[in-house]
């Protein structure tokens, strides 16, 4: 009795090597370009290419990470600003109350930063982390809206539980003209439209918690065309 069913033609096999191991390359070379043209904005050892535009506030390299401090909220901002963009960056929360976000095409005023921020948000109750924030201006007008049920529960639905409370998080934004996109840990959380600033400032805050440590670290960008 034959099983020729059962059998594998070893010659096919091998003909088809070459083109899985094409197609692995090929995948994994889009993957590589995809990821190149980064710059990094924190060298890991000091500050350089950040200012404090306020008057208060602590910042320290430790280990690799920016370490802010402060009694009240501040931002650490670029020197440089930015106008289509993707940038990464960790955030990891201190305990307890805690509230922070990443600003992006941010603007200086004579009160401060204000404008687009990625939030990051240390209530697991409300859970808005990756929301899209117009700090000092529109708040939460787009992802969510504040006070729409039905927006909060869509954006929660996105986010899900992406957003890890007491470790590292990695986020993304990507602005190209007026498309913005905000990813956590690999999940959009917000894409939106909006064309009220198209350059600005890379900005990474403390709430203002008294004794309470934001750290930062692996802060980069890749300016597109």
């Amino acid at each position: 009795m034959t099983h020729s069913r059962n059998l594998v033609n070893t010659s096919n096999v091998m003909k088809l090597i070459p083109i899985f191991l094409t197609a692995l390359f090929t995948a994994s070379a889009f993957a590589e370009e995809a990821e190149s043209g980064f710059v990094p904005l924190f060298d890991g050892k000091t500050t350089e290419g950040w200012v404090n535009p306020y008057k208060w506030g602590k910042i320290a390299v430790v280990d690799g990470e920016i370490h802010l401090t402060a009694e009240q909220k501040f931002f650490l901002l670029t020197e440089k600003e930015y106008s289509n963009f993707i940038f990464e960056g960790e955030v990891h929360l201190p305990e307890g109350k805690a509230n922070s976000g990443f600003l992006f095409r941010a603007q200086i005023g004579d009160k401060g930063a204000f404008g687009y921020q990625a939030e990051v948000d240390g209530d697991p109750t409300r859970g808005w982390s990756g929301g899209f924030y117009d700090e000092g201006r529109r708040k939460w007008f787009v992802s969510p809206i504040k006070g729409d049920a039905e927006s909060e529960a869509a954006f929660k639905a996105r986010a899900g539980d992406t957003f890890k409370r007491n470790g590292w998080n990695t986020y993304r934004i990507t602005c190209k003209d007026d498309h913005i996109t905000i990813e956590v840990n690999g999940v959009v959380t917000s894409d939106v439209h909006d064309a009220e600033d198209a350059k600005g400032f890379i900005g990474i805050q403390h709430h203002g918690e008294k004794g309470a440590t934001y750290r930062f670290r692996n802060l980069r960008i890749k300016e597109l065309e």
